[in-house]
């Protein structure tokens, strides 16, 4: 059974980023945060992390984000949401 991560950094990068694998992608991010596991749950059923006026619901088994407030306001057109897992520590 996997456990579920504490935190999370959401990278918001243009939709028109091709490398989505490397360094390009931090690289090309308009905004980062670090989002912190808040111990509820979102109206789509996954866990909420939030930080740095970034509220996202997260499905911590594909690293996928399923909701998403940056500010209070849904995400911009034409930029994507990107997660990866944070180390602990």
């Amino acid at each position: 059974m996997s456990t579920v991560p504490k935190r999370f950094e959401i990278l918001l990068v243009p939709e028109h980023v091709e490398d989505r694998g490397g360094a390009a992608v931090a690289d090309s991010a308009v905004r980062s945060a670090v989002v912190e596991a808040t111990g509820r749950h979102g109206e789509s059923g996954y866990p909420i992390y939030e930080g740095h006026g970034i509220r996202a619901d997260i499905d911590p088994e594909t690293d996928t984000v399923e909701a998403l407030l940056v500010d209070g306001h849904e995400l911009d057109y034409g930029l994507t949401a990107l997660v990866r897992p944070v180390a602990h520590g």
